[in-house]
């Protein structure tokens, strides 16, 4: 495939992420909801989220990449932090920006976004990576790592197997939703590599799959990063 051709084809499947979500933002968060569409609960994304709430200094740079509607990460992180949260869908943005207005929001593909280095004390991505194309997931850890300050941590929600395709019909919406992931070990080696210590690595179970959760940290010189 020539680059021409991978470059429409990552354009096209970003397409189908943004309208995709679009269609079926309230019905995978309906308003008031405790619970999204699979049941992950509010009380799920607090634990996943307590390092950040024990080990970050309140105050604190927070990113929220992929950050859907707000609710409930960037909500729950505005708490305590400064939060910027990043979606590629214009009606999650807009949902964002009412449900969780002491944050920041901006509207945008993830792969361009760019920030300072060193610009945040912590990076949640949640259950966003698996839609991006999946060359282009590296490059945006190692990114994500240079946006990190020495010993920030972050959250990321990855496959545990790899699977590229495209549904149609999601939700009952009428609208394709995109995915694509490598399998587990990849992004282990991925974290390491971009110069991350992995501290955590689990399985969130859905339905008769899941997806690996891994809270890493930002290595900082001849440190040993103990586990949580």
């Amino acid at each position: 495939m020539d680059r021409s051709t991978a470059s429409a084809r990552r354009t096209e499947t970003k397409e189908i992420v943004r309208h995709g979500w679009n269609r079926v933002s309230t019905t995978y968060r309906p308003e008031g909801s405790e619970t999204d569409v699979f049941g992950h609960s509010f009380a799920d994304h607090e634990t996943w989220l307590r390092p950040f709430f024990r080990l970050l200094e309140r105050g604190s740079e927070v990113l929220d990449l992929g950050c859907g509607c707000g609710v409930p990460d960037s909500r729950l992180l505005s708490e305590r932090f400064r939060v910027t949260g990043v979606d590629i869908s214009d009606v999650q943005i807009e949902r964002a920006r009412h449900l969780v207005p002491n944050a920041r929001f901006l509207r945008a593909d993830m792969t361009s976004v760019r920030f300072a280095p060193d610009a945040f004390a912590g990076i949640v991505c949640l259950y966003s990576l698996i839609h991006v194309p999946l060359d282009e997931q590296q490059p945006l850890v190692g990114r994500m790592h240079r946006w990190l300050r020495p010993g920030g941590l972050i959250l990321v929600t990855t496959g545990v197997e790899r699977y590229s395709g495209i549904e149609a019909n999601w939700l009952g919406s009428n609208a394709k939703m995109y995915w694509s992931h490598a399998d587990a070990a990849t992004y282990a080696r991925w974290l390491n590599d971009a110069g991350f210590v992995i501290v955590r690595r689990t399985t969130v179970a859905e339905g008769e799959s899941g997806h690996a959760l891994f809270l890493a940290r930002k290595r900082r010189d001849s440190e040993r990063v103990p586990r949580i």
